[in-house]
C-alpha cells in the first residue's frame, strides 16, 4: 500500500533538511550576516518540491533503496533552488518584497548580503556534489556537470535572462514554453535525473522515460504557478500575487485563458503519468507528486 502524499513530503523534507543542516554554515564569525541569510533562505518553510523529486526518482530505481547519497543530491537541487530565488527577488531582477510568507533576503539582510548569499549557495551545492560516496567518478562527474548544465546556460539561468528580455512583450505560446523550460523545467529535470543517476543503478531507458516525465511535469509546475497567480491572495501563496501582471509578463493564463491553461496542465499530468509506466509501483511516489503539483493550491 502506497504511503500517503504527507507522510512521503515529511519524511523527504526531514531527510534534506538534516543534509542541509550539515553542509550550511552556522551563523557566527566574522561572515556572521552572509551564513544567517543563506540559512534564511533555505530554512524558510519551503516546499522541498526539488528534493521530494530526487527522493521520488531514486526510489522509481531501487526500490526505495535510497541512499545517503540521495539526500546530498537533494541538499545541492535545493541549494540551486535557494539561491535563485534570493537572486530572482532582487531589485535588479523581479524586484520582490515577500517570500513564503516572510521578507526577501535582500529586504531582511540587505541587497549586498543577499548577492553574496546566492552565490555562497551556489558553490555548496557543487562542494557538495564532490562529497558523494561509493560511486564511480564517471558517475559524479555526470551529475556535477548535469547541475552545471541545467542551473546555468542550457537552462535556469538563461530561462530567466529570456523571462527579463520578454518584460513587456506579449509572448507566443512556444516562446513561453521555451522560456519556462529553462527557467523552471530544467531544475525540475535535473532533480528527477539525479537522484535516479545517484542510485548507481539506472539504465538509459529507465533515465529516458524520467527525463519525459520531468519535461512533463515541469511545464505543468509552471502553468498551475500561473493559475495560482492569477486566483489565490498574497496570503496563501506566500509571495504577491498578480506580480506577473503587473510587471507585464506574459504567463499561461494570459495566453490561453485560465481553462486552456487547466486542459494543458491536464494534458501534461497525463503524459507524465503515461511516461513511468515501465517502473511500476515503483514509481508510486513520483505520481503522487506529479498529482501534487496539478492540483496545489500554494
Amino acid at each position: 500500500m502506497a504511503r500517503p502524499l504527507k507522510d512521503l513530503l515529511v519524511d523527504y523534507s526531514n531527510q534534506v533538511d538534516a543534509q542541509l543542516e550539515q553542509l550550511l554554515p552556522q551563523a557566527i564569525g566574522p561572515a556572521e550576516a552572509l551564513f544567517a541569510a543563506m540559512r534564511y533562505s533555505v530554512f524558510n518553510g519551503g516546499k522541498r518540491l526539488r528534493p521530494a523529486l530526487c527522493f521520488a526518482a531514486a526510489n522509481a530505481i531501487g526500490g526505495g533503496n535510497t541512499t545517503e547519497n540521495t539526500a546530498k543530491v537533494a541538499a545541492a537541487v535545493e541549494a540551486i533552488h535557494a539561491y535563485s530565488l534570493i537572486h530572482d527577488d532582487l531589485p535588479a531582477m523581479d524586484d520582490d518584497d515577500l517570500r513564503r510568507g516572510k521578507p526577501t533576503c535582500h529586504i531582511q539582510f540587505g541587497e549586498a548580503t543577499a548577492i553574496l548569499a546566492g552565490d555562497a549557495l551556489q558553490s555548496l551545492a557543487f562542494q557538495q556534489l564532490t562529497e558523494l560516496s561509493d560511486l564511480p567518478a564517471e558517475t559524479r562527474l555526470e551529475l556535477v556537470s548535469m547541475l552545471s548544465r541545467y542551473a546555468g546556460c542550457a537552462g535556469m539561468v538563461t530561462g530567466q535572462a529570456i523571462d527579463l528580455a520578454a518584460t513587456g512583450q506579449a509572448l507566443q505560446l512556444e516562446q513561453l514554453k521555451t522560456m519556462h523550460g529553462y527557467k523552471t523545467g530544467a531544475l525540475i529535470e535535473a532533480s528527477v535525473l539525479m537522484g535516479a543517476i545517484a542510485t548507481g543503478a539506472a539504465n538509459q531507458q529507465q533515465l529516458d522515460a524520467l527525463k519525459q516525465f520531468a519535461s512533463a511535469i515541469g511545464l505543468a509546475f509552471q502553468i498551475q504557478d500561473d493559475i495560482l497567480d492569477e486566483e489565490s491572495s498574497t496570503e496563501h501563496l506566500g509571495k504577491q500575487q498578480g506580480s506577473d501582471a503587473a510587471n507585464n509578463k506574459s504567463t499561461y493564463t494570459s495566453v490561453l485563458g485560465l481553462e486552456q491553461a487547466r486542459e494543458q496542465a491536464a494534458e501534461l499530468y497525463q503524459q507524465s503519468m503515461s511516461s513511468l509506466e515501465l517502473f511500476a509501483e515503483r514509481a508510486e511516489p513520483l505520481r503522487q507528486l506529479a498529482s501534487f503539483i496539478v492540483n496545489r493550491a500554494y
